[in-house]
């Protein structure tokens, strides 16, 4: 039984991987999940300086899922090489940096200081404020994705996930200018922009008035966006967006999702990935699937 996948040329031993931001770079972890099982970790993401992040709080619960507003809170990539990465060299799983920024410059800088570290993969959160364009993120605009993909190419010594933003009309024409700007990959989605008012309070439940929704709530809208971008591009998709259960994963593969990442569920079963391994193995025996790829892009 084979449960291998590759992306851009990079092969995980299996397809299940951690969503950026919820899973630091492992450390945490690695006392309830076993490091070397996963296809990938994926870090928190990164800028070129340290981020001190939104005000608190920033954090608060919904039904089937969260609002987070922290704000890319992050100590910079230099910490990430001198800590998280060193952290990561001990374990035989391949490695995904997650790199944001506030202009097309900013996120040069971290691929170009990335280029000669151990890094197998680089995820791109263009969900980030482009500042210089009056604070609409990077992955609201075509042109903005288009032009910001092919800076990022010319600069990458390592392939490009692409993670696209879910706040849009069309998600097929965000995955096309990717496309076109010459990504590797893409991953998605990122959060749904949401809203939470304290009744008792009468204020909002975050500083910030709106932050990222996550969860199983989204995950619905996630499965259809990941059928949507697979039927737009050719390029190979991470889907992510709710997944909790091996079932939800599967429904990403089937979808068009050649890997899949867990999020918000490490929050509340810190071993979910493991488990949604274990369950996509099983279901394969069960079906009788020798090859994990017979499932990706099934359902048409």
């Amino acid at each position: 039984m084979n449960t291998k996948v590759t992306i851009a040329g990079v092969e995980l031993k299996n397809p299940v991987m951690t969503a950026s931001g919820t899973f630091g770079s492992g450390e945490e972890y690695s006392e309830f999940v076993d490091l070397n099982r996963l296809g990938a970790v994926v870090t928190k993401g990164v800028a070129n300086v340290p981020w001190a992040g939104n005000p608190t709080p920033r954090v608060a619960e919904t039904y089937g899922g969260m609002l987070n507003a922290i704000g890319l809170q992050n100590p910079g990539v230099e910490v990430l090489i001198q800590r998280d990465l060193l952290f990561l060299k001990q374990y035989q799983t391949k490695v995904i940096v997650n790199v944001c920024g506030k202009t097309i410059e900013d996120y040069c800088e971290v691929v170009e200081r990335l280029s000669d570290q151990a890094v197998d993969l680089l995820e791109i959160n263009i969900s980030c404020p482009n500042v210089k364009e009056g604070g609409i993120a990077f992955g609201q605009d075509p042109k903005a994705v288009e032009t910001i993909t092919k800076e990022l190419k010319k600069r990458a010594k390592q392939p490009i996930i692409m993670k696209l933003s879910p706040n849009v009309t069309s998600i097929s024409d965000m995955a096309k200018a990717a496309e076109a700007g010459g990504a590797d990959a893409l991953s998605l989605i990122n959060t749904l922009t949401g809203m939470k008012i304290d009744i008792e309070k009468r204020c909002f439940a975050l500083a910030n008035k709106t932050g990222g929704l996550s969860g199983p709530a989204i995950k619905p809208i996630a499965v259809r966006m990941v059928y949507q971008a697979a039927n737009a591009v050719t390029l190979p998709i991470i889907g992510m967006g709710g997944i909790v259960t091996a079932e939800d994963a599967i429904e990403f593969l089937m979808a068009g999702a050649t890997a899949v990442s867990v999020g918000t569920a490490n929050f509340f079963r810190p071993a979910a990935t493991i488990e949604v391994i274990e369950g996509i193995e099983q279901y394969m025996e069960r079906h009788g699937i020798e090859d994990i790829t017979e499932l990706v892009g099934c359902v048409r």
